[in-house]
């Protein structure tokens, strides 16, 4: 069983940067294609952006051209790249797969950005 947990939060003034990583346990991982998702209290959790198990990449709106998701399968690691920062990244970011069935979630990194 795969698990996943989440790290490189924190607090960033608005135009900063961070880099978020995920560790994945168990074999299975390199087969999945894999996301980084955000969620707001309140509200739905949104996929933000996917990576194949090839490397083919694809974002939201909200932030391409911002953000750049990339993998080593070798490591069991996925990790997001976010520059200019906005005050609307704010959020907890979880990373998953994006097909079912996913894996367990992990307990997220909480992204602050101030304005």
């Amino acid at each position: 069983q795969v698990q996943l947990v989440e790290s490189g939060g924190g607090l960033v003034q608005a135009g900063g940067s961070l880099r978020l990583s995920c560790a994945a346990s168990g074999s299975i991982f390199s087969a999945k294609a894999m996301g980084w998702y955000r969620q707001a209290p309140g509200k739905q959790r949104e996929l933000v952006a996917r990576i194949t198990s090839g490397g083919s990449t694809n974002y939201a709106d909200s932030v391409k051209g911002r953000f750049t998701i990339s993998r080593d399968n070798a490591k069991k690691m996925v990790y997001l790249q976010m520059n200019s920062l906005k005050p609307e990244d704010t959020d907890v970011y979880y990373c998953n797969a994006v097909a079912y069935p996913l894996f367990g979630w992990g307990q997220g990194t909480q992204v602050t950005v101030s304005s």
